[in-house]
């Protein structure tokens, strides 16, 4: 197949065998064109899917299309996967609400499994009209896809959406290229009719075939797809009426057309159209275009009532049909359409579900059913991300009612999402008129408070403690210093009393790590998202809350696992995305690649305004600032720090800003700033009411050790007595480095050596590079050649996160697929990782891993 203009794109897409590559471009550019090559050239499993405008609002429609032909294939996954992927496409009985994730592990181990057999080439066109979840589900195992013959080509109007994926942007033909394509066709027009086709074409491919068939160039200045729908119309009035009445019925719905061939048969004569399957393929969608809005209103409104009977076995199709026909509001469809929505939210289609439910709202006669839909829809729409989607169905609701616990309702929907899209002033604002409705009280008071810690606003802070009974969740997230020691001991019956509540669990967990309890942070944090994945559920943001754990407590392999799984990016939830971002660049900065740490936590400050998300922007000036520190930069480091406080000295935010403190110290130290350093410190310390953690404790005599060389013993001895400092080793191993290089400079070297030797350990586990180098100098001047590190520590420290966290699952005896499903990755992948590792390792097989890793 030769296509004209297009011969080094149709190269790029043929020459695809792996991975992804998204083909976008007007309609009529020649994406659809593209794709049938490489699916005509393809030798291997080929499997395809097509977004189609009416099938847009049904959830999983286009998976459905895609997996019908391997649905043998789906009985070989393991039970909870195969249970998520056939109750999602509606082919099974689902087991409570599947999660998007575990419908994407599915879809990415069934596509890894196929390709060990044969090349896979997943085609899917028209992206821009796929449903959400099909979309979400595809993109999810395209990310992941690895060195395995598994290709991913779509094809889409516009990329937008689509970043991070390679692309193809299909631009005009030139005009050599579209003389050439008006002399391929059987009669190439001449002289001004060629001119006037060559300029009202504009380079687009269809447009000069299309404008070429038709008796003249359209001279009305109608932009481009409107002249050619006028284009395919003309077609049509050539046609019997039987024949366009069954055009009709499949441009609006994707029919098995047995009882309709006939019918259509002058229009596939025509060229207009093709059967196959039992399915029409028109030769574009425009064509579908044209034939529907070509049609009086009236007129479409008979074909969706038609197709409305005919789909009385399949409800959700009905209920649209039974929509599109209505002539003003009427409850039975607005119930049908409700009805539909809420087998779209059983199968995790929460974009579907909303969308029914906004429809159904439209068409209820009584306002406050009308009212009611709307929060409905709004509160399945949080689960979207899309922030401004879930403030317009709240606002509809609020002005269709005065039902004041209805209203309550939307306040709570928009102040939730809008906690994570970093207005958090107007979410408590919302959340605390949410708050007055009895019935909504306490989850919109526990969503008040977590606005309230990202804001990080004084004033704020103290609007919501003022409204919050002595519940421990709410008071460790509002004031985690002050009754810090009673809600610790509260922690393991609460634990306790959770059950195994996954949801419960988390927020326990995220209350440990405030409250400086993060040894057991971290193994509640181990539980909740093992149960959660066994529920097949993971909510948006849990992967960030844990990371900081995993990264206070050492396991930063886990902790970088846990940002890049956050789902953030492009999410529309801006505070979520820069919160992902400061994880990511404190994992960098702490590892040594500090060019990288600067340009991730660039981009996290500028998605956020650092006055309205004090939380983000404290913790990622604290990254900013480590790597300066790991760069030698400690007039940058001091800068850094300092911008965690106040101009008069006060934390900027009231309890991330404390992390900064020793680091303060130890940046003013080298640049001249220890009596600027000192007062902050005194000023926080008055802030620190209650008993403070052994953390705390640790960082504070840190911080007087290196800003007071006379009582620096004392306070390093302090800093270093109470053991449960251990749960922060990279912290612990700084005060040993700190200490030992004090000593070292008064001539105690023997007394040095043992520090500086207990810190390397730590740093050389860690992988903390800046720091390994600094200890190694620190020996080599104590008179010690420090030994070399062990090549299984030096080879696990330079394995990718993802490779370090694979070994460590093997080391406990996980399978590929047991591993794959937890780290969301296919089977095969994981294998290739692990023979990728093993030689470095020096083992040869994965029950070697136990002792090595151990």
């Amino acid at each position: 197949m030769t296509i004209s203009g297009r011969e080094a794109e149709r190269a790029a897409v043929l020459g695809l065998t792996g991975g992804v590559l998204i083909v976008a471009g007007e309609p009529g550019a020649g994406k659809s064109t593209l794709l049938e090559a490489a699916a005509a050239a393809h030798e291997g499993r080929l499997l395809r899917m097509t977004g189609s405008a009416g099938e847009a609002n049904l959830p999983f429609a286009g998976l459905h299309q895609l997996l019908r032909p391997v649905r043998a294939e789906i009985a070989h996954l393991p039970e909870r996967q195969r249970s998520a992927l056939l109750g999602a496409i509606g082919l099974a009985a689902g087991n409570g609400t599947p999660d998007r994730l575990l419908i994407g592990v599915a879809l990415l181990a069934l596509l890894s499994d196929l390709a060990e057999r044969e090349p896979v080439l997943v085609v899917a066109d028209d992206l821009q009209w796929l449903d959400t979840g099909s979309l979400e589900a595809l993109a999810f195992a395209a990310r992941r896809i690895d060195d395995e013959p598994l290709a991913v080509l779509g094809g889409t109007r516009d990329v937008t959406g689509f970043d991070g994926f390679p692309s193809l942007v299909l631009g005009p033909l030139d005009t050599r290229a579209a003389s050439a394509l008006l002399d391929a066709q059987p009669a190439p027009p001449s002289g001004k009719r060629r001119l006037r086709i060559i300029e009202q074409a504009a380079g687009n491919p269809l447009a000069l075939v299309e404008l070429a068939r038709a008796e003249c160039a359209d001279e009305d200045l109608l932009p481009l797809t409107e002249r050619l729908e006028r284009v395919f119309a003309a077609d049509l009035a050539e046609l019997p009426e039987a024949t366009r009445d069954a055009l009709l019925l499949v441009a609006a719905e994707d029919l098995v057309v047995a009882d309709l061939a006939d019918a259509l048969a002058p229009a596939e004569r025509a060229g207009l159209l093709r059967i196959a399957g039992g399915r029409v393929r028109f030769r574009h969608p425009l064509v579908r275009s044209a034939i529907y809005h070509g049609a009086p209103l009236a007129t479409r409104r008979a074909a969706h009532r038609s197709l409305a009977a005919r789909l009385a076995d399949q409800p959700d199709r009905r209920a649209w049909h039974l929509a599109a026909a209505a002539g003003g509001p009427d409850e039975e469809i607005a119930a049908a359409l409700e009805e539909s929505a809420n087998r779209a939210k059983d199968r995790g289609g929460y974009a579907a579900a909303a969308t029914a439910l906004e429809r159904a709202a439209e068409l209820s006669p009584d306002r406050r059913d009308r009212a009611r839909r709307l929060v409905t829809a709004a509160g399945i729409a949080v689960n979207t991300g899309q922030p401004r989607w879930v403030e317009q169905l709240a606002a509809k609701a609020s002005a269709s009612t005065d039902d004041p616990a209805l209203v309550a309702q939307a306040s709570l929907r928009v102040g939730q999402v809008l906690t994570l899209s970093a207005e958090h002033d107007t979410a408590i604002s919302l959340l605390l008129r949410a708050a007055d409705e009895p019935d909504l009280e306490r989850i919109a008071m526990a969503s008040a408070s977590v606005a309230g810690f990202y804001s990080g606003d004084e004033d704020h802070r103290l609007a919501v403690r003022a409204r919050v009974k002595d519940d421990p969740w709410t008071l460790a997230l509002l004031d985690p210093t002050s009754r810090r020691a009673e809600l610790a001991a509260a922690l393991p019956a609460l634990v306790e009393q959770a059950g195994g509540d996954p949801a419960r669990l988390v927020s326990l967990g995220a209350m440990a790590w405030l409250l400086d309890e993060v040894g057991l942070a971290v193994r509640i944090f181990d539980d909740a998202l093992h149960r959660w994945r066994m529920s097949g559920a993971l909510p948006t943001g849990l992967g960030c809350s844990a990371g900081w754990a995993y990264l206070d407590h050492g396991q930063w392999a886990q902790a970088r696992l846990a940002a890049s799984g956050a789902i953030a990016a492009g999410s529309g939830l801006p505070h979520l995305d820069a919160a992902v971002r400061s994880l990511e660049a404190a994992a960098l900065a702490l590892s040594g690649d500090t060019e990288q740490a600067r340009e991730v936590a660039g981009t996290g400050m500028s998605i956020v305004d650092p006055n309205r998300s004090r939380a983000v922007a404290v913790r990622t000036r604290w990254a900013l600032g480590m790597a300066a520190v790991a760069d030698g930069d400690h007039v940058t480091a001091y800068e850094q720090f300092r911008l965690l406080f106040t101009e008069s000295g006060d934390p900027v935010h009231y309890s991330c800003s404390y992390a900064g403190l020793a680091e303060l110290a130890a940046s003013a130290v080298r640049t001249g700033h220890e009596t600027e350093a000192a007062e902050i410190i005194d000023r926080c310390e008055k802030h620190l009411e209650g008993e403070l953690s052994p953390r705390m404790t640790a960082l504070i005599h840190r911080a007087h050790a290196l800003l007071d060389p006379d009582t620096a013993e004392e306070q390093f001895e302090a800093a270093l007595a109470d053991p449960a400092g251990g749960q922060w080793p990279f912290e612990r191993a700084q005060i040993l480095l700190d200490y030992a290089e004090w000593l070292r400079r008064r001539r105690r070297i023997s007394d040095a050596r043992p520090k500086l030797l207990a810190a390397l350990e730590t740093f050389r586990r860690l992988g903390a590079h800046p720091w390994i180098t600094r200890t190694e100098g620190e020996l080599r001047a104590a008179g010690v050649e420090a030994t070399p590190a062990s090549d299984v520590t030096t080879t696990l420290a330079s394995l990718t996160p993802q490779q370090q966290q694979i070994i460590q699952l093997a080391a406990r005896g996980l399978s590929n697929r047991e591993i794959g499903e937890r780290l969301f990755l296919s089977p095969r992948t994981v294998g290739s990782h692990l023979y990728r590792s093993f030689p470095k390792l020096g083992v040869t097989a994965r029950s070697q891993l136990r002792d090595l890793v151990g």
